[in-house]
Order: structure tokens, then sequence, then C-alpha cells
């Protein structure tokens, strides 16, 4: 049906920032801003766009210090050409291996640089069908470690509690093994020694029989 082909079509095209959409950075470091697209059918001169707190694409790029790169690629055997960049950003990604990465790098981050920054794709092969995942950007003076005293409190318990559980297992197996050993060996004992009568008696039965003299 034509109404399922394009909406097949809409969807063809997908944009990630990866499994989380939070980064944090050092004041004065580099930082990565992570970006893949996928295309169920390919791509013929695509376009894609970083934002920085904006997603909207102006005539001049360089009029728009929000727009902090802009590239072009033109199919699956080529590297991405670029348009126009802001001078701290750096293209890492690469889209003639496996994955479609269109990932950049922030360089020297700044307080003024934390953020939204939105990864954009436009793809004229897909009838310019467009795309976009962002990702939020923290700058901090310095990292903070994470006191993980409680989690270690939580899980020493945790183990010894199921430590607790299986020695109170074993001892249990081991008290129901000699039970069941200890109730054996009555049991073969009172065997015995019923037979050991029964013997005994049949034995004194039958000599007092031979013993008996014969009736007159």
């Amino acid at each position: 049906l034509p109404g399922l082909h394009i909406f097949a079509i809409a969807f063809a095209l997908e944009v990630s920032v990866g499994k989380t959409n939070t980064v944090t950075a050092l004041n004065n470091s580099n930082v990565l801003l992570p970006c893949t697209f996928i295309s169920c059918i390919g791509f013929q001169d695509l376009v894609f766009t970083w934002y920085f707190n904006s997603t909207e694409l102006v005539a001049d790029p360089a009029l728009l210090p929000l727009q902090i790169y802009h590239g072009k690629i033109k199919n699956k055997a080529t590297e991405p050409t670029l348009i126009w960049h802001n001078p701290r950003v750096e293209f890492v990604g690469s889209t003639t291996k496996k994955d479609n990465n269109i990932s950049i790098v922030l360089n020297n981050v700044e307080f003024s640089d934390a953020g939204k920054y939105t990864c954009h794709v436009k793809n004229p092969k897909e009838k310019n069908a467009q795309h976009n995942a962002t990702i939020f950007l923290t700058v901090v003076h310095k990292m903070v470690e994470t006191d993980n005293t409680v989690t270690l409190i939580i899980v020493g318990v945790v183990g010894g509690l199921i430590g607790l559980l299986i020695l109170f297992m074993l001892i249990k197996r081991v008290v129901l093994f000699i039970i069941k050993k200890t109730q054996d060996g009555k049991k073969e004992c009172l065997v015995s020694s019923s037979g050991n009568d029964n013997t005994e008696n049949g034995l004194a039965g039958s000599k007092a029989e031979q013993k008996a003299p014969p009736k007159a």
C-alpha cells in the first residue's frame, strides 16, 4: 500500500548519540560528542550538521556561531567533506567503515560550552528524510568521585547473608547424612540381633530334640 511505503521510508533514517544523552567534561579539556546514523536504503549527498542550543539552518553558517559543524557525504565509499566548522571543533568519525560515525570533538572546553548539542542528518536519497539526536554537555571545575561506601556495605551484607545461607545448607546436609547413617546402623544391628536370636533358638531346639530319649 502507498501509505505503508511512505511510513517505512519516513522511519528508514535514524540518528543516535549512544546509550546515554549526557556528557560531563572538565574545564579546558577536550570532549567527544558521539553521533552515528543508519539508513536502510543507503544515502547519497547526505548532509549532516551539529548545532549548539539551536536547530536552525541558515544560508551562511559563518553568521551562526551556534552551528558548529557542517559536512556532506557523497556516498558510502567516501569520507565526509567539510563545508564549515568552528575552529575548536574537530571531526573524528568515519563513514566508510561499519558504522556511519559523524562524531566530533570539542577542544578546550569552557563553561560557556555547556548546553544542548544536536546532531542533524538529511538524506536526499530518502526523499530528503531528516532525523536528529541530542546530547547534553555539562562542564565542571573538577570531577567528583562517587562515594561507593553504601554500595560496598550493601554488597558485603548481601554476600555475608548468602555465605551464611550456604553454610547453613551444608551443615543441614551433613547433619541429615549423619542421622541417616545412624538410623541405618541401628536397623542393621536390630536385624542382626534378631537373626542371631532366632538362629540360636533354632539350634537349641534342634539340639534338644536330638538329645531327647526316644519314647518307649
